[in-house]
C-alpha cells in the first residue's frame, strides 16, 4: 500500500502497494485496537495490517473521500461484500481490519498473497445464524468453526465469537481459522510485528508493514531516486514500518520506517527530501502547500514522515494531478 502528496501522497498510499491494496481513513476518536481473538485469527506471515475505527470513518467526509479514491478494487469488493451480505453486521461493526499475508501456493511453488478481513463489534450472532439456518444456507465445518457463504460475492464468513467476525475468500478464511485454532502459527508468534503494533494501536487508524512490504513502499516513494541510490543495497537495511492517521482536527499523517543504522536512515531522508523538492517545483499551488506541510527527518535509525493540513486543504489535494498520479 502507499502515499502522502509527493511524499505525503506516497506515504499514505504506501500501504496500498504492499497490500496490493490499501484502506486509509478514519478520524481519531477511540483507539482501534484488535482483541486477542482477532490477533490469533491473523496468520503469522503478515505483510500488512490496516485497522480503522469503522464508526468514526463513516462519520468523516474527508476520511470517506480519501478511502473512495485510493482503496483498491480488491478491498472494495471485500468491504462491499460485508455491507451487502444480508448479515446486517455493518451497522454493528466498531473496528475493521484488513490483513495481507503470505501463504504457501497450492501448487507447491512459492507463495501467494491473501487478504483476510476481521470485523469487531457486537454482532447479533444468534439471530444471524438462525436466519441462515432458516434459509437452509449451506455451510462448511472446520473443526468447531462454521463457515458460511457471504452473499453472492464469492466470499465466506465465520464468527469466532459474538464480537469477532472473520471474512474473505475460502483459502484466506481457512488460513485464519487454522491460526486461531493453533494448527498454524498466528500473528502473536511474530514478535517484531507485535512489538510494532504496541506503538500504534492506541490510534483510531493505523497500519503495519513488514520489511518486504516496507521495501516495496520505499522504492515506490523514491521513484527514480531509488535507481540512483543503488536501492538493492539499501533495501536490505530496511525493516518494519508503521503509520497512523487522524482526521479529528484537520488531517494528520505520521509514518515511521525502521532502518538498520543511523546513516541509512539519514540517507533515505535526504533522498526523500530531494523527491519532495522536485515535486514541489513541478506541482500546483495546492501541491506545493501540501509538500510544505510535510516534515521528513531521521533519528536513531528511524525515518519519519509527518504531514498535517486543514480539511479544506486536504480536500483540494485529493483532486490534484499529483495526487492522482501517485495513487494509480
Amino acid at each position: 500500500m502507499r502515499n502522502l502528496i509527493s511524499t505525503s501522497c506516497s506515504s499514505v498510499r504506501i500501504a496500498v502497494a504492499a497490500l496490493a491494496a490499501f484502506l486509509a481513513a478514519a478520524p481519531a476518536a477511540q483507539a482501534a485496537q484488535l482483541s486477542n481473538d482477532a490477533r490469533t485469527s491473523i496468520p503469522r506471515d503478515v505483510q500488512q495490517i490496516i485497522v480503522v475505527d469503522y464508526r468514526a470513518m463513516q462519520n468523516s467526509p474527508a476520511a470517506m473521500s480519501l478511502k473512495d479514491r485510493i482503496m483498491p478494487p480488491e478491498l472494495k469488493r471485500l468491504e462491499q461484500a460485508l455491507v451487502s451480505s444480508g448479515l446486517k453486521v455493518d451497522s454493528d461493526t466498531d473496528a475493521l481490519a484488513f490483513t495481507s499475508f503470505r501463504a504457501p501456493n497450492p501448487d507447491g511453488k512459492g507463495e501467494v498473497e491473501r487478504i483476510v478481513g476481521i470485523a469487531q463489534g457486537q454482532f447479533r450472532t444468534r439471530e444471524i445464524i438462525a436466519n441462515l439456518t432458516k434459509n437452509k444456507t449451506k455451510f462448511e465445518k472446520v473443526r468447531n468453526n462454521i463457515i458460511y457463504p457471504m452473499g453472492a460475492g464469492g466470499f465466506d464468513v465465520t464468527f469466532v465469537n459474538q464480537t469477532t467476525m472473520v471474512f474473505g475468500d475460502r483459502d484466506a478464511v481457512h488460513a485464519a481459522v487454522d491460526a486461531r485454532d493453533g494448527y498454524a502459527p498466528s500473528f502473536l508468534t511474530n514478535s517484531d510485528m507485535v512489538n510494532e503494533m504496541a506503538q500504534v494501536d492506541t490510534h483510531a487508524v493505523w497500519s503495519l508493514l513488514d520489511p518486504k512490504g516496507t521495501q516495496t513502499m520505499m522504492k515506490s516513494v523514491l521513484g527514480e531516486a531509488a535507481q540512483l541510490a543503488d536501492y538493492d543495497t539499501v533495501k536490505s537495511r530496511i525493516g518494519d514500518s508503521h503509520y497512523t492517521m487522524d482526521f479529528s482536527n484537520g488531517v494528520r499523517f505520521d509514518m515511521t520506517v525502521d532502518l538498520s543504522d543511523t546513516f541509512t536512515a539519514a540517507t533515505c531522508a535526504t533522498l526523500m527530501k530531494g523527491v519532495a523538492l522536485l515535486r514541489r517545483q513541478q506541482g500546483s499551488a495546492q501541491e506545493k502547500s501540501a509538500i510544505d506541510n510535510t516534515t521528513i527527518s531521521s533519528s536513531s535509525g528511524k525515518l519519519s514522515v509527518d504531514y498535517s493540513s486543514s480539511d479544506s486543504e486536504f480536500a483540494g489535494l485529493l483532486t490534484s494531478p499529483l495526487f492522482q498520479s501517485v495513487v494509480k
